[in-house]
This record gives C-alpha cells, structure tokens and sequence, in this order.
C-alpha cells in the first residue's frame, strides 16, 4: 500500500468533516411516515430516505433511536436533510433536525398532522428536499487525506476463511488509514465473545481496557440469558455450513478486522467517537443494525468482510464487501467488490490489502460500490436492546 494515494476526492462540510457522498437524507421519525418519505425519494433525484420500523418503541431505546437517527442526518455523507414527522409520536421531530442543523447543514421538519396529511406534506417536503438538491450540487469534490477517513468495519455471513483472508487483509487496511491520522470503527460486541483479554492487551489505558471487558462480559451474560448452555453457539446456521464451530472461533476472526494499532476509546451505540484512531462499538451482530449504528457514528464508508455472501448495502453510506473466498466471489460477483480469497491461492495479504484499500479509495472518490449501483440500500434497523455500555 505504500504506492497507493494517501488522498481522495470528498465534499468538505461546514463543521470541517469529510463527505463522500452528497445526499439529501429524507428522515421520517416514525414508521408511520415512512410511506411518505419514499414519495419524497421518488420524487426527487438525490433524495434518500431512511426508511425504519421504530419511532414509538419501548421507552428505554427511544433515546437510543432519536439519538441514531440523528446521527444519520449527521453524517458526513448527509448535505442536507429534511425531517417528517407524524404528530404524535415518541421521537421529537425538532429534536432530531436541531442535532442536524448543528453540523450546518440545512434542514427543514414537516409533520403530516399538521401540514395537510401524507400527500400535501409529502408535496411540501418534495419541495424542500428538491431546493436543497439544487444548492448542494453545486458542492465539488475537493483533494482530502485519508486522515479524513472514518472506516466502519463489519462482517456478516462470515466462514471459517473469513479470518484467514477477508478481515486480516482489512486489518492491514485499517492500520494503513490510521497510522495516516485515520479512525475506524470496530463494532458487534457479541462477536467479540472470547476475546476481552485480547482486546483489552491492545487499550491505550487501564480505563479503556475496563470499559472493553465490559462491554464483552455484557455481550456474554446476554448470550447466557437467552440461550443458556447454548450461549457458547450464538453463531447463525449459515456460520456453522462454513464451518465455524462457537461464537469464540468467530470472535477471533472476527476481530482481526481490527488491524493491530491501539484502541482509543470505547463508545455507545451510535455514537461518534471523540477520539481518533481505533475505536470500539458497543453494538449487536446483526448487520442490519450494526452498520445504522457505523453510519450514526460517522463513518463515511463501511469495510464489509463476508464468507457466505450478502448484498446488502446502506442507504447513504456505501458499503465495500469483501468476499473471503474466490468461490464466493465468482458465485455472487454482480455484489462483491473485491476478491480477497486469493490468499488461499497464494497471493500476499499485503498484495490483498492494497486492491482493497485501492478500491476504497475509487469509491470514497464517487465511484458506485456494488451495493450502491445494485440499489442495496434496503430498511435501517436501529438497536433494539438497551446496549451496555
């Protein structure tokens, strides 16, 4: 990788971040609305919608979910935003778009109660969203450093390659982006089962390293609640058809995504980090709510290792897959954005590791991912157990 560019070309935002995408988020507070936040999408190029199940849950998450969807909005790769409400909901509307408008960028709120219901709201805000997308394309792209750069890291579907190949090749990565200034974002605490003391030998400071059993002890006792003497297999069927055997062998692959620099810090759910550097999560394995929770923590691009194959993608942050075996990546190759199986055949991980971070780069500078020209952006899960941390 020392040949590679240690720049990309991204939108510089009002609050001194780094976009690499530069889209008007459509953000409905509650589900009710979400059929109104599409007919915005539809409506208007450049528009996406977060589309999600939550907004009058259960009292304990409702913070957890405002706070997410505002960090959403929030992100880097978010220009501009405009919220849509129904009235009555949990979630507070201004709320949201307050801890938005902070980052400078413009929003605006709308609430179907009380502008007309779904079909004039959605008019209205079609035409919000339609201005912003005019003013902000005229945004250019501008030469940034990777030091910009907050990298979510995710696995899902993983084999028993997949930390042989995939996640050691973007541990590389990660250790490249932040020995340059970088951050990146190690999350699902429930596949880090077996690993607190391994973690915990890498905490910048006695703190760090506290905070890092815990949030794994918490993740155990979890698993042992709800399964038992069957905690140590919380592993999903397609794991265990690639051949992983415990929640502990995957834990160990798993966290090789992590590269090997110190961890800075460790933070909740959907937060973004103070600290630059490695960074820990607390969050859940499923991949759908994992990577609303990277998005919501800033990270402008997600690293995704897979063993068993997955399309999916997120709406406004593209999501680079990387495939653990060339078996899988020639079965699903219209999804898969690299190749790292190729080091079962020999190829040096470091060889791998550069065409990763090589690719990175390409879309970090505009170029579609798989996902995003497939138009994997899907529905965002947001947590829904209390986190523990």
């Amino acid at each position: 990788m020392k040949t590679l560019p240690r720049t990309f070309m991204g939108y510089v935002r009002p609050d001194g971040s780094v976009g690499v995408r530069n889209h008007v988020a459509i953000i409905p507070t509650v589900a009710c609305v979400n059929g109104v936040a599409r007919m915005v999408e539809r409506e208007v190029g450049g528009a996406v919608a977060i589309i999600h199940g939550h907004g009058c849950g259960r009292a304990v998450e409702i913070g957890m979910h405002q706070g997410a969807l505002a960090g959403i909005g929030a992100n880097p790769n978010v220009a501009g935003a405009v919220v849509i409400g129904l009235g009555c909901e949990t979630i507070d509307a201004d709320w949201v778009a307050s801890r938005i408008a902070e980052k400078g960028k413009p929003v605006e709120v709308y609430r179907v109660q009380e502008h007309g219901g779904s079909l004039k709201t959605a008019r209205k805000a079609a035409d919000a969203a339609r201005a912003m997308v005019g003013d902000l394309s005229l945004l250019e792209r501008v030469e940034c450093g990777i030091d910009s750069l907050v990298l979510g890291l995710e696995c899902g579907g993983s084999d028993a390659f997949s930390g042989v190949s995939a996640n050691p090749a973007v541990g590389l990565v990660v250790d490249w982006v932040v020995d340059a200034g970088g951050s990146a974002i190690l999350t699902e605490s429930t596949e880090m089962i077996g690993t607190a003391h391994i973690l915990a030998r890498r905490a910048h400071d006695g703190e760090t390293a506290r905070q890092v059993e815990k949030v794994v002890d918490d993740a155990w006792r979890r698993a042992q609640d709800i399964l038992g003497p069957l905690a140590p297999f919380v592993v999903a069927p397609g794991n265990m058809d690639g051949g992983i055997s415990s929640i502990s062998e995957k834990s160990l692959g798993c966290i090789c995504k992590a590269g090997s620099r110190s961890i800075q810090g460790v933070y909740g759910y959907g937060t973004r980090p103070e600290r630059t550097g490695l960074v820990i999560m607390d969050g859940p394995g499923y991949d759908m709510e994992s990577m609303a929770g990277l998005a919501s923590a800033g990270c402008q691009v997600i690293l995704f290792t897979t063993g068993r194959g997955t399309p999916a993608g997120f709406p406004v942050v593209p999501v680079v897959k990387v495939a653990s075996t060339s078996r899988l990546f020639a079965a699903m190759e219209d999804d898969m954005d690299v190749n790292a199986g190729t080091v079962l055949d020999g190829e040096p991980m470091e060889v791998v590791a550069g065409r990763i971070a090589a690719r990175m780069l390409e879309i970090a500078g505009g170029q579609p991912s798989k996902a995003e020209t497939n138009g994997m952006g899907g529905i965002v899960c947001l947590y829904a157990v209390t986190p523990s941390f």
